[in-house]
């Protein structure tokens, strides 16, 4: 196996005014998460929030530390959520083995020494989705399913953005520091997500799109809401959403997404609501 890892350090708003599209890309989009065998880190300075991903085929793969953490273990000091978004997988945590089908959820607390991540079928490998976030207290491991989840319906056909709202790793259901994760499906003929687009500035948020058809692609839209940037984005790839930045996309055709937050508090619904008609 091979562990990948990057740094990402986080960027003034005043300055991403100026980016153009390659900058832009540079700072913030995150491709390539799944290679074969591999896992792959990307370690940001937005919250410390860590993005990866692990695909196992025919190896099972450790969640190894790596250099900016200074520790021996990964989760010596953070927490981590993970979210499998193919085929089935598990994971083993300490010696537990959790099976994870596609879009169930593991949250995994701090003081783990070993999480090892396998797929059930090497001819449809698992991807697991990862998210971590400095812990400063220990909670327990805790798988989340479809059937656990809050469920909210949102948008409608008319604005085209009928989704399906579904809080995973939220503390309405599992206990975090500060680490929130949950998983969004546009349903068919529905593009728009996150709209009205909002901030809030007591955290920051990753996305990461998937299930999104080939030969598709989704425009997702940043920046402040007076100062707005766009990213073109494929499937599987993730984005990087400062506090100061709205998250919200349009696709070419319907696809589902995971969002995940860290920061200052756990209330979902802290946020600076922005009007469509407002945004420029």
């Amino acid at each position: 196996m091979k562990t990948n890892f990057s740094f990402r350090y986080a960027a003034n708003p005043a300055d991403v005014k100026s980016y153009d599209t390659k900058k832009l890309r540079n700072e913030f989009l995150i491709q390539k998460l799944f290679t074969e065998n591999s896992v792959n880190l990307v370690y940001s300075m937005y919250d410390r929030l860590i993005v990866g991903g692990a695909m196992p085929v025919n190896e099972k793969l450790t969640l190894e530390t790596i250099p900016y953490l200074k520790s021996e273990n990964f989760l010596d000091r953070r927490e981590i959520g993970i979210i499998n978004v193919s085929g089935p997988g598990e994971i083993h945590v300490d010696g537990e083995v959790f099976e994870l089908d596609k879009k169930e959820a593991l949250y995994i607390g701090k003081g783990v020494k070993d999480v090892i991540f396998v797929s059930k079928d090497n001819s449809d490998p698992a991807l697991f989705y990862i998210n971590s976030a400095p812990a400063h207290e220990k909670f327990p491991t805790k798988k989340v399913g479809k059937e656990n989840a809050e469920v909210i319906q949102l948008g409608d056909e008319n604005s085209a953005n009928r989704r399906v709202l579904n809080k995973l790793i939220v503390n309405s259901i599992v206990q975090t520091n500060q680490l929130q994760m949950g998983l969004t499906e546009l349903l068919p003929g529905n593009i728009w997500n996150t709209m009205p687009a909002h901030t809030h500035s007591r955290r920051m948020e990753a996305y990461f799109y998937f299930d999104l058809q080939e030969g598709h692609t989704i425009s997702h839209f940043m920046g402040e809401p007076q100062e707005t940037r766009h990213i073109f984005m494929q499937n599987h790839d993730a984005v990087l959403s400062p506090e100061w930045s709205i998250h919200s996309g349009a696709g070419t055709s319907n696809y589902s997404f995971i969002w995940g937050m860290a920061g200052e508090n756990l209330d979902y619904g802290d946020m600076d609501v922005c009007a469509p008609n407002e945004l420029r």
